[in-house]
């Protein structure tokens, strides 16, 4: 949640000041994101031993990130909220870090990628770990630290975090309802608001419901909700549940066609070529307008439903396995290679699940590049941990949500649709009318062709197979929005 330029020189005489937003020593800098709810705080009382710390203006749990900085040397830790990341890059004597990928261009070169992250990303395959695309550059994970010296950068990673290995047997007359309510609603009410103006991303899904439904009873001064329409008799089903919610919760609503959205659409981020991280979402072009219209409306923060589908998934973490992946016809030899690594470099287990950190890592920037703050009340600690002490039955199917939902007083169809929203029309078009064009640009020329990670004639078969088939195999969208991510950074 920082941005910074630490030169180890300007570390020597601690004289930092404020300037424009940023504290300045030397040809140093840190600046915070522009989110009215976070604060940087700066304590130089113990001289030139100097502690930086970013966090939520009301909640007092752990930092977001701390920086600690002394003659010689800078450390940098991470708490486990992970809610955006933090790429670090060292050069000659120089750290440099952000939130924000983009801001690290100078050090993100295409012919400098690291191959098991590459083939992650092409197969589908997303690790949590610290290594990013490129060589040289590092994510710092939930409690991981990272110290810079005159030797270079060092990343230190935590021991793996302790859970909760198999459900648990409810005690005699204990409501397990009432404990997430009351859980949830405490977690909501703790939103760092000055203003009281807050989003809502609501789909009209149980997990994004039931955020709904605690900021309701959070009474916030002002409360918008936002959700992408998926469109199709899907959608109008989508549409009714939303309206259902909206007129529940008294929200001021926006709702957004999806489908006028789809990836790499002429006004998105791909198309257009502005800078963003390769590793992005998908649905990035529509979550784009989410966003804007949230900072257009003065959203301090928004609440999302991030976490819902990870904290009632079943499984035990000591039996846990990962999903055989679909094949990827078109790999290049240097990514067919890179796939027996995929596993290795790890981050250690995390507090929170894996899956609702990397979603973070993708979703989350946007956000601060709106200045809002988003916050995943099902993914905070002390939801995760109660969770997973839940017995099954509550959370097979999202039985607990749904409950919640009914006892709300909302109908049968909001709280178990039979047709749940999913984006793969919106996928689809998006492939369809503009990702082909994408493909036929990369048969003439490729970032990914030129460095062995796509085999061009496997690639040129799949451009001929797609536009016959009736559905375009979906896992083109990684190479071509892999290959346009890259491009916009060069």
């Amino acid at each position: 949640m920082l941005s910074m330029r630490l030169c180890l020189a300007d570390l020597q005489e601690p004289r930092w000041r404020t300037e424009g937003g940023r504290w300045i020593n030397g040809e140093s800098w840190i600046e915070p994101a522009n989110v009215s709810a976070l604060v940087m705080e700066v304590n130089d009382d113990r001289a030139p031993r100097v502690r930086v710390r970013v966090k939520e203006c009301k909640r007092e749990e752990a930092d977001f990130v701390e920086l600690t900085m002394e003659p010689g040397q800078a450390c940098l830790s991470a708490g486990v909220f992970g809610t955006a990341p933090l790429y670090l890059a060292e050069r000659a004597g120089v750290l440099h870090a952000s939130w924000d990928l983009t801001l690290l261009r100078p050090h993100l070169r295409a012919d400098r990628l690291v191959p098991r992250v590459v083939a992650r990303t092409l197969t589908r395959q997303h690790r949590y770990a610290s290594e990013t695309l490129f060589e040289g550059v590092h994510r710092l994970t939930e409690r991981a630290s990272a110290t810079f010296t005159s030797s270079g950068l060092r990343i230190h990673h935590p021991e793996p975090a302790e859970h909760v290995l198999e459900p648990r047997t409810l005690r005699p007359g204990v409501d397990p309802l009432a404990a997430l309510d009351g859980l949830l609603t405490e977690v909501i009410r703790q939103a760092p608001t000055a203003t009281g103006c807050v989003g809502v991303e609501l789909s009209g899904g149980a997990d994004s419901g039931n955020v709904a439904l605690a900021v309701k009873a959070a009474r916030f001064f002002e409360v918008h909700s936002f959700g992408l329409l998926m469109g199709g008799s899907v959608g109008r089903q989508q549409e009714e549940r939303r309206r259902a919610l909206v007129e529940h919760c008294g929200f001021h609503d926006t709702a957004i066609p999806a489908m006028q959205h789809p990836p790499f659409c002429p006004d998105g981020v791909r198309a257009l070529c502005k800078p963003h991280d390769p590793a992005g979402a998908f649905y990035q072009e529509a979550f784009d307008v989410v966003r804007e219209q949230a900072a257009s409306r003065r959203c301090e923060i928004m609440f999302t439903g991030s976490g819902g589908d990870e904290i009632n998934a079943h499984h035990s973490r000591r039996q846990a396995e990962l999903p055989t992946p679909e094949p990827v016809p078109w790999l290049g030899d240097k990514a067919v290679r890179a796939l027996a690594e995929v596993n290795e470099h790890l981050a250690p287990i995390p507090v929170l699940p894996v899956p609702t950190l990397m979603a973070f890592g993708m979703h989350n920037p946007g956000f601060l590049r709106a200045g809002v703050w988003p916050v995943s009340p099902l993914a905070h600690p002390r939801i995760v941990r109660f969770m997973e002490q839940l017995p099954h039955e509550h959370k097979h199917g999202k039985a607990l949500f749904r409950e919640r939902i009914r006892q709300a007083g909302l109908p049968e169809w909001v709280a178990a649709p039979a047709e749940p929203e999913n984006f793969l029309t919106v996928l689809e078009k998006g492939l369809r009318s503009y990702g082909l064009p994408v493909l036929d640009d990369m048969l003439r020329e490729s970032v990914l062709v030129d460095l062995g990670y796509l085999d061009p004639k496997a690639l040129a078969q799949a451009r001929d197979g797609a536009a016959a088939a009736p559905v375009i195999p979906d896992l083109l969208c990684d190479a071509l929005a892999l290959e346009v991510g890259l491009r916009s950074l060069m």
